[in-house]
């Protein structure tokens, strides 16, 4: 697989979104928060700055989440019985998730307060 074109290695890449996509509801939750993002830009209109910021963090969000999904497959592919070293790896890669997740819902609180304040 190394050394492949361009187009063959897009097609792996979008083969992944569709996976998470049918197979991870978290990934479908985060999703729907993106959705949501991108509908409070358009209701507020912020500065562009508001936008890149707001771009970032979703991609950040849904990085991790894929990131958080791949480690989960192959630790459950390598190691299908519970074990307390697996259990820590799914763990902490949740919670690299969730800390990134809790800082694009303070981007929003700061972005809305932004918003509001004369």
């Amino acid at each position: 697989m190394k050394n492949r074109g361009f187009i063959a290695r897009l097609g792996y890449a979008l083969a992944g979104l569709q996976a998470a996509w049918q197979q991870e509801r978290s990934f479908r939750t985060q999703s729907g928060c993106a959705v949501a993002a991108l509908v409070l830009l358009l209701l507020l209109r912020p500065a562009p700055l508001w936008w890149a910021l707001t771009g970032i963090m979703v991609t950040l969000v849904l990085a991790a989440e894929l990131i958080n999904t791949a480690l989960e497959q192959l630790a459950d592919h390598l190691h299908p019985e519970q074990h307390p070293n697996i259990k820590l790896v799914k763990d902490c890669a949740a919670a690299a998730v969730l800390l990134l997740s809790l800082g694009a819902l303070w981007l929003a609180v700061i972005m809305v307060i932004d918003y509001v304040q004369p």
